[in-house]
C-alpha cells in the first residue's frame, strides 16, 4: 500500500496549528517555489510566502554550504502584516511557518524544526514506513511531578509487579551519526534504513511493550546531535524521565563526547535524577571496533561514582541486526520503574513519618501492634521500621510468637501470632489474614477480630487487610466478617482493605490512613 502523503501532510500540519495558536500558515515548497502542502488559520496569501520561499531559497542554500552537514539551515524575517520563519528541509524543500506580528520566533523554532523533521519524513516515506504525526506536549507540563492527579494515579498503577501501566517520556542523544534514529526505527518498526538522514531537530515517536506483564509506553524524543541544535535541546529535555547517550564503537571520538552529553543532561535537567543507559551502538563492524566493552563498562562506573544524581547502566547493540535492541529498552524501563517506585516509597515513608511525629508531639508515646499468622511474613513491621529507622531501638522481646520494639522518639511497635494477642495499650491494631484459594474464611479469623475489638480501649483504630484471589468476591468475604454488634458495644475505629499480590505500596497506604484515624481521634478528645 503507497504512502498516502497528501492526507499525512493534512493531518500534520492542521494538528500543528491546532496546537500553536502563534502560528497562522504552514507552508512546505520546493525549490522554484511549488506548494507541495498547506494549511492556515486566517487570511494568508499562500502565493505570496511561496514567492517569498523562492526568493529565500538562494539564501538558504549559502547557509546550507557553510554549515559542516550542508544538509539545511534557517531564515526569518518581518514584514508588516507577518513574521516569517523559514527552514530547509533538504535541498530541494523549505518549510515556511507563517507567525502573528507578537510572537516570538526563537520560542517557535524548537516546535518548528520537530515539524521540519516530520516533513522530512512524509517526503522521503517509502510503502512500508510508518510515520506518526501526533504533537508532543513540550515544557514542563510533561514533568508528572507537577500534576498532583497523574502522581496519584501512577501510584495506583505501580501497585502491581503485573498488570501495570508505565508511560514516561525518553530521550535519546549522542552525536550525529552514530544511529540514534536507527534504534529507534529498529525499536519501532522493526526496520533498518542504510540511507542516513541527518534528525532535524527533534523526532517524537510513541510506541508499547510487554515487560513482565506490564505495558510500558514510551515517548520517544530522537534528538538531532548537531551544535547547531544545541539551544533548542533544553526546550526539548524538559520533563524527561529516562535516556539513552548513544555513541558508536567505531569512533571513539563519539564514545569521548558521551562525558559532555551527560554534562548537558545534568545541566538541562538541573540534576534531576533519572535512569541513564550508556548505548553503544554498531557492533555488528567488529573488523572496525575501536571501543571495546569493558571501556563502556568502566565509562559508567566513572559516571556512577562522580554523580550522585545518575542511574547508569551500559549496555552494546546493533540497530543493523537488531541486536539487543529490545533488551536495551527493557534495560531503561526496568531501571524507570524500580526509580519511579522507589521514588514514591520515599514520599510515602516521609508522609508516614510526618503523621508518626505528629502523634508523638501530643501524646509523647505510639504504641502500634501489627498481628499475623506467619511468623516471618509481617510486611507491616517491616515498612514501619525501615520508617523509623533514624531513631534508636531497642528489641526488647525478638521471637516467633512475640516481637516488641522500643524506639527513642516513643514510638512502640509490636507484633503478635494469632495465639498471643496482647493489644490492651495499641493505639492502633493492624492484622493480616491470607485468604488466597479460600472460598471461605477461617471461623477463627472473626474469633481474633472480636478479641481484638472486645481488648482495644475506645476511640481506637483496627485495619484488617485480607489478601484474597482474584476469582474471589470480596463483598461476600466482608460477610462472613460481619462484627457490628461487637462494634456497637465498643468505640472504635474497624476498616477493611483489599491485598493485592503487590502489597508493598498498599500497606503504605493503609498505615497512613490508621495514622490519619489516630489523629482525628485526638482531635475530637
Amino acid at each position: 500500500m503507497s504512502v498516502n502523503k497528501k492526507r499525512l501532510f493534512n493531518e500534520l500540519l492542521t494538528k500543528f496549528l491546532l496546537k500553536y495558536e502563534d502560528v497562522d500558515a504552514l507552508i512546505v515548497s520546493d525549490h522554484e517555489g511549488f506548494i507541495i502542502a498547506g494549511q492556515k488559520r486566517a487570511t494568508v496569501d499562500m502565493e505570496l510566502v511561496s514567492v517569498l520561499t523562492a526568493l529565500i531559497n538562494p539564501v538558504l542554500e549559502r547557509i546550507r554550504d557553510e554549515f559542516a552537514f550542508k544538509k539545511f539551515g534557517s531564515a526569518s524575517f518581518d514584514t508588516e502584516e507577518n513574521r516569517l520563519l523559514f527552514i530547509s528541509i533538504d535541498e530541494n524543500t523549505t518549510l515556511s511557518v507563517v507567525l502573528d506580528t507578537m510572537a516570538s520566533v526563537d520560542k517557535i523554532s524548537p516546535y518548528a524544526y520537530f515539524l521540519a523533521e516530520k516533513t522530512a519524513q512524509i517526503i522521503n516515506a517509502t510503502e512500508e514506513d510508518i510515520i506518526q504525526v501526533d504533537m508532543p506536549d513540550f515544557g514542563t507540563e510533561i514533568d508528572t511531578t507537577t500534576d498532583s492527579s497523574r502522581i496519584k494515579e501512577q501510584i495506583y498503577q505501580m501497585r502491581l509487579d503485573s498488570g501495570g501501566i508505565y508511560k514516561f517520556k525518553f530521550i535519546i542523544v549522542g552525536d550525529k551519526a552514530v544511529g540514534k534514529s536507527s534504534i529507534v526505527r529498529r525499536f519501532v518498526e522493526n526496520k533498518f534504513s542504510l540511507d542516513y538522514r541527518s534528525t532535524l531537530g527533534l523526532n517524537v515517536l510513541t510506541h508499547s511493550m510487554k515487560f513482565y506483564g506490564n505495558e510500558v509506553n514510551f515517548m520517544l524524543w530522537d534528538l538531532g546531535g548537531q551544535d547547531y541544535f544545541k539551544r533548542f535541546r533544553k526546550t526539548y529535555y524538559m520533563g524527561a524521565q529516562a535516556a539513552f547517550i548513544v555513541f558508536d564503537v567505531c569512533q571513539r571520538e563519539t564514545f569521548t563526547n558521551v562525558k559532555i552529553w551527560y554534562k548537558e543532561l545534568e545541566a538541562f535537567l538541573d540534576n534531576k535524577n533519572i535512569p541513564i543507559v550508556i548505548v553503544g551502538n554498531k557492533i555488528d563492524l567488529s573488523d572496525q571496533r575501536i571501543v571495546q566493552y569493558k571501556e563502556g563498562m568502566s565509562l559508567v562506573d566513572e559516571l556512577s561514582q562522580q554523580s550522585s544524581y545518575g542511574n547508569f547502566s551500559y549496555i552494546e547493540t546493533s540497530a543493523l541486526t537488531g541486536e539487543n535492541i529490545g533488551e536495551a529498552f527493557s534495560l531503561i524501563a526496568y531501571n524507570y520503574i524500580s526509580k519511579s517506585k522507589e521514588r514514591e516509597e520515599q514520599k510515602l515513608k516521609a508522609n508516614l513519618i510526618a503523621q508518626i511525629n505528629s502523634i508523638l508531639n501530643k501524646n509523647k508515646k505510639l504504641e502500634i501492634t501489627f498481628i499475623t499468622e506467619n511468623p516471618f511474613w509481617s510486611p507491616g513491621l517491616q515498612i514501619l521500621n525501615e520508617v523509623n529507622s533514624l531513631c534508636e531501638c531497642d528489641k526488647l522481646i525478638d521471637n516467633k510468637e512475640k516481637r516488641l520494639y522500643e524506639y527513642s522518639n516513643g514510638l512502640l511497635v509490636k507484633n503478635f501470632l494469632f495465639d498471643s494477642i496482647d493489644v490492651v495499650e495499641s493505639d492502633g491494631v493492624f492484622v493480616i489474614f491470607d485468604a488466597r484459594n479460600k472460598e471461605h474464611i477461617d471461623p477463627k479469623w472473626k474469633e481474633v477480630v472480636i478479641d481484638i475489638i472486645s481488648n482495644l480501649q475506645e476511640n481506637k483504630v483496627i485495619l484488617i487487610g485480607v489478601r484474597v484471589s482474584d476469582e474471589i468476591d470480596w463483598s461476600d468475604i466482608m460477610e462472613e466478617f460481619n462484627v457490628n454488634e461487637y462494634l456497637e458495644e465498643k468505640m472504635v475505629s474497624l476498616l477493611f482493605f483489599k491485598i493485592s499480590f503487590e502489597y508493598r505500596l498498599e500497606i503504605y497506604d493503609e498505615l497512613e490512613v490508621m495514622f490519619s484515624t489516630i489523629i482525628n481521634s485526638q482531635n475530637s478528645l
